[in-house]
């Protein structure tokens, strides 16, 4: 198999087959990543991409979903996706979903037609790294994008039938920035119908420009206990039908909820952690943090 730079994936994709289609991020000017810094964006050739499926039908034959690697492949526009796409039925006849990550950015490239074809093609799944719903955050961390744009985006992935994910990040406001950046991103994410939500806690690294930035003053983190409380208030103020998970490494305390079923039973639990910890005890756990892998 031909795996190239960075190979990242989201834990609801573990039980996927992996294939590389590009590596590295069209975009990396998000100010809180470095994920694929000097690593240039590139497109697996069709002929090592073919090798690569031949070798996954010898192993996997009856592989029901394919997970696409790099940053981003959903950059790649509609008429050079497409063969990609095709390539892949024409080698697991009985997969059912082909996913992958996705920028807001990457949508605005696609027609609705086109979108429509490719859903019918088994792309769905999409992974979004919304990180927030609010305008201000946005802006602060350089995504490239505002609210409009994801619920325009967002709204032409419902309505071609394509499955997509978010993923929200607390702490990225700064601090006491929180409850405004949850309340906003729950009224933008209330009129879209993401499958679910991640969420993950902003830890910054040596080599982004966020973390020189609070090195300067210019950029105040928020604190630990801040961070759980604006998980609360989006968790409260999300009226949609969807699961929440906050499980990854980046969360003090993971908990995950179907809501609303499950809301009251998680913000009960992350209100004993705010009462029971010490906000100390948490700022050592986010510091002994060298990656998210």
């Amino acid at each position: 198999m031909h795996f190239t730079g960075r190979t990242w994936r989201p834990n609801y994709e573990s039980a996927s087959c992996i294939l590389q289609i590009t590596s590295g991020c069209t975009y990396q000017k998000c100010l809180f990543c470095n994920l694929y810094q000097n690593e240039p964006f590139r497109l697996s050739p069709i002929s090592e991409f073919e090798e690569d499926l031949r070798e996954m039908k010898k192993y996997q034959p009856n592989a029901r979903r394919v997970f696409l690697t790099g940053a981003n492949p959903f950059a790649l526009s509609y008429e050079r996706l497409k063969p990609y796409i095709l390539t892949i039925r024409d080698y697991l006849i009985k997969c059912q979903n082909i996913s992958m990550f996705a920028s807001i950015r990457d949508i605005k490239n696609k027609e609705l037609w086109q979108l429509k074809k490719l859903r019918a093609m088994g792309v769905n799944g999409l992974s979004i790294g919304t990180e927030s719903g609010d305008d201000k955050t946005l802006l602060l961390a350089n995504k490239g994008y505002t609210s409009q744009d994801i619920l325009e985006q967002c709204n032409k992935l419902d309505e071609a039938g394509i499955e997509y994910y978010f993923v929200y990040m607390t702490g990225l406001a700064g601090k006491d920035r929180g409850r405004r950046n949850a309340e906003n991103s729950a009224k933008i994410f209330n009129q879209l119908n993401p499958y679910f939500i991640s969420v993950d806690s902003l830890t910054l690294f040596p080599g982004t420009k966020l973390f020189e930035m609070e090195r300067q003053g210019e950029f105040t983190s928020a604190g630990e206990k801040e961070r759980i409380q604006e998980l609360q208030i989006l968790i409260e103020n999300l009226q949609i039908r969807t699961h929440l998970f906050a499980d990854s490494k980046s969360n003090f305390f993971p908990v995950s909820a179907y809501l609303p079923k499950e809301r009251d039973f998680v913000v009960s639990q992350l209100q004993f952690m705010i009462d029971s910890t010490e906000e100390n005890q948490m700022e050592q756990y986010r510091n002994s943090l060298t990656s998210l892998e």
